[in-house]
């Protein structure tokens, strides 16, 4: 596959998903005033079910298009969340019942994450 046009593929999609991510972000704070964070949560449930329904189809197809994949799972979902893509993740690792290592990915990545952010925040304040 040419590459530039995966490139092209996976922005265009990652720009349709962010600017999605961030209508329904609005959208739910309009609608319900609350300091918890529901519009990343909707978001990011509603991440996990559309790539569950893109690999789900991609799964199926025998002749699954590479371009297709590339737009809505990298790009799209890439865009709307990486939630969906950790989650999809964690889900073959289940599957192929490599439990150790699903336990060692969300576990560091929770504890990492968090860690990093805090980190960056902590130097930029002092």
């Amino acid at each position: 596959m040419n590459i530039l046009r995966a490139i092209l593929l996976v922005g265009i999609g990652s720009a349709g998903g962010g600017i999605l991510r961030f209508l329904i972000g609005k959208w739910i704070h309009n609608l319900i005033s609350t300091s918890f964070p529901l519009g990343t949560m909707i978001v990011n449930i509603a991440g996990c079910f559309i790539i569950g329904l893109v690999y789900g189809i991609f799964s199926r197809e025998t002749s699954a298009d590479t371009n297709m994949q590339l737009l809505l799972a990298t790009g799209f979902c890439g865009g709307f969340t990486t939630f969906s893509s950790f989650m999809h993740e964690n889900m073959v690792m289940l599957e192929n019942g490599n439990l150790l290592q699903l336990a060692a990915y969300t576990i560091l990545s929770i504890i990492l994450g968090i860690t990093a952010l805090y980190l960056a925040v902590y130097l930029l304040r002092n």
